[in-house]
C-alpha cells in the first residue's frame, strides 16, 4: 500500500510522508507528495499484477506508459469541465465507478463497486435519543445543504444538531447562511468531529437529513447513518437512488419542501431494516469482492490478449 505514512493496514506500507496531507498544515503542495509516491509506484511496477489507483488524473499518464502492468482507476469524484479532456484522451484504461450515476462521460468502465464500510465501527441504535432532533453531516458547502437542513428544521419545528468541516473557500458561505442561525438550542453545531463522535451522532438522530443540490458520486454520510439503524431523507441528486431503498431505509425526494413532509413517515420506518439494508450492500467484504472480480476479470483479460497476440506472431 502506497499511502500516507499514519495509514492503518495490514499490508506493507510505502509512505514518503508520515501522516495525511491534510492534516499538516506545514504541507502548501500537495502534488509534490503525489508525484514521488507516484513514481514509487511506476518504478516498481514489474513487481505487481496489477495496480489499483485511487488518485484521480495523477496516474493516467504513467499507467499509459506501463504496458507489461494494468493500472485500474477508482473514480472518487465528479467529472469536471477540465478533467474531462484528460479521461476521455485516456479513455481506453479500465475504470470502476462508485455508482452507476457516476458515469457521465464514455469511458472503458470495467465495473461499479460500491464504498464499503465496517459494520462493527457504527454500533445499531435500536430507538434515537430524546428529546428527538434531525442530524445533518458533511462540508459545510452550499453543494452539501447544510443551509437547506436548516431551513427544514425551522420549518418543521425539529432540532437539528449538525457537524462537518468548513473549508476556507466556504468560510464567508458558511458565516453568511450558516453561523447566524447556530443558536446552540434548535440549531446546533458541533464542529468536525471524530468517528465515535460521528457514529454517536447518526445513531441517536431520529433522521438524517441529506440536501444535496449536486450529483453525488455516492455519499458515505447516507450508508453510515443507516448502519446505526437512522433512516435518511435525501435529494433525488446523483447516486442517492442506488443508495437508499425508498420507503424502506428512508425517503429519496425531489424538492426541500417534500424532505419536510417526509420526517413523519419516515419516523416509522423499521430501523433494523436500515440496518440489514447496508449489511447486504454496502460492507466491507461486498466492497472487497468487488474489486476482487474486476482484478480477477482485467488480468484474465490480459492473458487472453498476450495469447491472442503471441498466436498472431507465430509464422507457418
Amino acid at each position: 500500500l502506497f499511502a500516507s505514512g499514519d495509514s492503518q493496514t495490514l499490508a506493507h506500507l510505502e509512505a514518503v510522508y508520515p501522516r495525511a496531507l491534510r492534516l499538516d498544515p506545514n504541507v502548501k503542495e500537495y502534488a509534490v507528495y503525489e508525484m514521488l509516491e507516484l513514481s514509487q509506484v511506476y518504478q516498481r511496477a514489474d513487481q505487481f499484477d496489477i495496480i489499483h489507483s485511487h488518485v484521480g488524473i495523477s496516474a493516467l499518464p504513467l499507467a499509459s506508459l506501463i504496458t507489461a502492468t494494468a493500472t485500474v482507476h477508482t473514480l472518487h469524484n465528479n467529472f469536471t469541465t477540465d478533467n474531462r479532456h484528460a479521461f476521455s484522451y485516456y479513455q481506453k484504461q479500465p475504470y470502476i465507478s462508485i455508482s452507476n450515476s457516476q458515469r457521465q462521460i464514455d469511458l472503458n468502465y470495467v465495473g461499479t463497486v460500491y464504498n464499503g464500510i465496517e459494520l462493527a465501527d457504527y454500533p445499531f441504535v435500536a430507538k434515537p435519543l430524546q428529546p428527538s432532533y434531525l442530524a445533518f453531516l458533511g462540508r459545510f458547502s452550499p453543494d452539501k445543504g447544510p443551509h437547506h437542513a436548516i431551513a427544514i428544521a425551522k420549518q418543521t419545528g425539529w432540532r437539528l444538531k449538525m457537524a462537518g468541516k468548513v473549508d476556507a473557500v466556504y468560510s464567508e458561505f458558511f458565516e453568511q447562511e450558516i453561523l447566524p442561525h447556530i443558536d446552540g438550542e434548535q440549531i446546533e453545531y458541533l464542529g468536525e468531529i471524530n468517528h465515535p463522535q460521528k457514529t454517536e451522532l447518526l445513531g441517536n438522530a431520529a433522521i438524517t437529513l441529506f440536501p444535496i443540490s449536486w450529483q453525488e458520486p455516492f455519499g458515505l454520510v447516507m450508508i453510515e447513518s443507516m448502519a446505526t439503524g437512522t433512516p435518511v431523507i435525501a435529494m433525488n441528486f446523483g447516486s442517492v437512488p442506488e443508495v437508499i431503498a425508498h420507503g424502506k431505509t428512508g425517503f429519496i425526494c425531489n424538492s426541500y419542501a417534500e424532505m419536510a413532509t417526509m420526517i413523519p413517515p419516515a419516523l416509522e420506518l423499521n430501523r433494523q431494516t436500515c440496518r440489514k439494508h447496508v449489511e447486504n450492500n454496502f460492507s466491507v467484504s461486498q466492497m472487497v469482492n468487488g474489486y476482487e472480480a474486476v482484478y480477477r476479470q482485467i488480468i484474465k483479460d490480459r492473458i487472453e490478449s498476450n495469447g491472442r497476440i503471441h498466436a498472431a506472431n507465430i509464422q507457418f
